[in-house]
């Protein structure tokens, strides 16, 4: 069970990773999508940090059970905030898919994590 969840940390740590250094660093593409979602740009930025954060604790969280838990609780919450965006833009489901897959990813680290911890 253990190997599963480092999959699954894995591929969440990966993939927030590049979403949040792009939104971090304020790459061009980031801060379309932050206008796009009428998101200041310093709010989008500091969302980019907090994903970062959020996968140093999904990855120490493979030790230290209860910070996985809660980073990736974290990062949970934050893919919740994404979907209601897209949905305040007035978006299509094909430009939320991403949020809420990332959404489904997170709470299977919760639960994994909980679970083997």
């Amino acid at each position: 069970m253990f190997i599963v969840t480092a999959v699954v940390a894995a591929l969440l740590a990966l993939a927030f990773l590049a979403a949040g250094a792009q939104k971090a660093t304020g790459q061009a593409k980031a801060l379309e999508q932050a206008d796009h979602l009428h998101v200041p740009h310093t709010l989008y930025r500091l969302v980019g940090v907090l994903e970062v954060l959020g996968v140093v604790g999904v990855v120490i969280g493979l030790w230290v059970s209860w910070l996985g838990v809660a980073a990736a609780a974290g990062l949970t919450l934050m893919m919740v905030g994404a979907v209601g965006a897209h949905v305040r833009a007035k978006d299509p489901g094909k430009a939320m898919a991403p949020a809420l897959v990332l959404a489904l990813l997170a709470v299977a680290e919760v639960v994994l994590r909980a679970a083997t911890a």
